[in-house]
């Protein structure tokens, strides 16, 4: 692969968990706390939304770190490996968690919801927010485990093209 592709990917996951980090150690919680400040009954809901968030977005940077050393096995010449699966796995595996943590706060959302200041409207765009997510969620966790069974598929063609050779 293009070694030039190959940085910029990693300059983008870089940047990509920086913001994260931002995002979990400032943005998250001085949002929640304003919210509260703003609607003092949103106070319950805080510190496990903000929980939920915070884990969310670890979850997203586990998978980047996982794709970085991916892409160290692709510079190497050695995706083709069984070692390539563990960093598969862990993204399947962080997908799955974030998917159900935003499945969790679907269906909080959808039994119980949560107190709301004006017409109810912040409630249903929180609801769909998250189904949303769960929805996509779920579709990458599968695209990736489809994937993963193309790339063990090739590793085996790759073995076996090794023994001929």
């Amino acid at each position: 692969m293009n070694h030039f592709f190959i940085v910029a990917l990693r300059v983008g996951i870089a940047a990509a968990i920086l913001f994260g980090l931002f995002g979990q150690i400032v943005v998250i919680p001085t949002t929640a706390s304003d919210e509260v400040d703003r609607f003092p009954p949103y106070e319950p809901f805080a510190v496990p939304y903000v929980t939920v968030a915070i884990i969310g977005i670890a979850c997203v940077q586990v998978a980047l770190a996982a794709t970085w050393m991916l892409l160290d096995m692709v510079e190497h010449d050695a995706i083709f490996t069984p070692q390539a699966f563990r960093w598969v796995d862990i993204i399947i595996g962080s997908s799955a968690v974030a998917t159900l943590l935003a499945l969790g706060v679907t269906g909080q959302l959808f039994l119980f919801g949560i107190p709301s200041p004006g017409d109810g409207m912040e409630v249903i765009g929180a609801f769909g927010a998250a189904a949303v997510c769960v929805c996509v969620g779920a579709g990458f966790a599968m695209l990736v485990v489809i994937m993963r069974s193309l790339l063990h598929k090739a590793t085996d063609l790759q073995t076996e093209i090794a023994e001929v050779v």
